[in-house]
C-alpha cells in the first residue's frame, strides 16, 4: 500500500461565495503539486464538485464530493456522504449538530469539525463555551477532526491533533485555499486505494495509514485585517444565526423529506 497526499478542504469559485479558484484550477494546481486527490468542501453547496462532474474525468486525479456545513450552534463541519445519496437538506446551513450527525451516520456518512480549536463561532471548541457536556457527547460520536488547516494558527493545529489523539479520532489535513496561493498548503496522507467517497469514510473509519500537516499561509483574511477581525468574527454570530432563521423553511421541508420518505431517525 502507498501513501499519496489530498487536499481535504478545499472551496472554489463555483460552490462558495468566497471561492476565487475555480475547480479545474484548482485540479491543475494540486497536480502540479504532486497531489493525488482532493475534496472539495464548498460551504452548504455541491455546485463546484458538480461543476466537476460536467468535465470529462480524469483517472489519474481523485476528485472527492464533500460539503462544509454551516451549524447554527457549533460552526463549521466537514461531511462526506456516500456516493449512493446525498439528502438536499445538506445544502441548506443551519441544522444543530446533534441533528446533523443523526442524519449524517443514519445514511453511512462521515462527519467532524472543521478548524475545530479555530475562530470563534466559526469552530467547535471555540463557540458554545458553556455547553460543555454537549461538546463531550458530540466528541465520542464525531468520526474524524481537522487536525491541520493551513488558514489556522499553529497553536490551534498543535490543539486539534493533541485533542485527535485524546479521543482517538483520525486527523485530517486541508488547505481550506479560497485563494491561489493557498491552494494544497495542507494535506492529508492517505492510502492509495482510496478513489471514491465509500473508499474514504471506510479508511476513516478503520484509522489507518492516515496523517496530515503541512504549511501555513500567511495572507488570510484575518492576516490582513489584524486586529480588526475581531469584529468581523463578532458579526459572523448574527449573520449565521439570521442566514438560519431565514433557511428555516427550506430546511424543514428538506428534512421532512430526508427523514420520512427515506426512513425515521431516532
Amino acid at each position: 500500500m502507498r501513501l499519496v497526499k489530498f487536499d481535504m478542504h478545499c472551496h472554489t469559485a463555483e460552490g462558495s461565495v468566497d471561492g476565487h479558484v475555480g475547480i479545474e484550477d484548482y485540479i491543475e494546481i494540486l497536480k502540479e503539486k504532486g497531489y493525488a486527490g482532493m475534496l472539495v468542501t464548498d460551504h452548504d453547496s455541491y455546485q463546484g464538485y458538480l461543476s466537476y462532474r460536467e468535465k470529462p474525468a480524469d483517472g489519474e486525479f481523485i476528485v472527492l464530493r464533500g460539503i462544509e456545513y454551516d451549524t447554527c450552534d457549533f460552526g463549521h463541519m466537514l461531511v462526506v456522504m456516500p456516493g449512493r445519496f446525498v439528502p438536499e437538506v445538506l445544502e441548506i446551513r443551519g441544522l444543530a449538530l446533534g441533528r446533523l450527525m443523526k442524519l449524517v451516520h443514519f445514511y453511512g456518512g462521515i462527519i467532524g469539525p472543521a478548524h475545530p480549536c479555530g475562530e470563534r463561532f466559526l469552530s467547535f471548541f471555540t463557540t458554545g463555551i458553556f455547553k460543555r457536556r454537549e461538546k463531550e457527547r458530540f466528541l465520542a460520536q464525531f468520526d474524524f477532526l481537522e487536525g491541520y488547516n493551513a488558514c489556522e494558527k499553529g497553536e490551534d493545529n498543535r490543539s486539534a491533533i493533541r485533542l485527535a489523539g485524546e479521543y482517538g479520532l483520525p486527523a485530517l489535513g486541508g488547505s481550506d485555499a479560497h485563494q491561489r496561493e493557498c491552494v494544497g498548503m495542507g494535506y492529508t496522507l492517505l492510502p492509495d486505494t482510496v478513489r471514491t467517497e465509500d473508499d474514504l469514510i471506510a479508511c476513516v473509519k478503520r484509522a489507518e495509514g492516515i496523517s496530515c500537516g503541512g504549511r501555513r499561509f500567511v495572507g488570510t483574511t484575518r492576516d490582513k485585517l489584524g486586529i480588526f477581525n475581531k469584529i468581523l468574527v463578532g458579526s459572523f454570530f448574527f449573520y449565521n444565526k439570521l442566514g438560519a432563521l431565514y433557511c428555516l423553511p427550506a430546511r424543514r421541508r428538506a428534512l421532512y423529506k430526508a427523514v420520512y420518505e427515506m426512513g425515521e431517525i431516532k
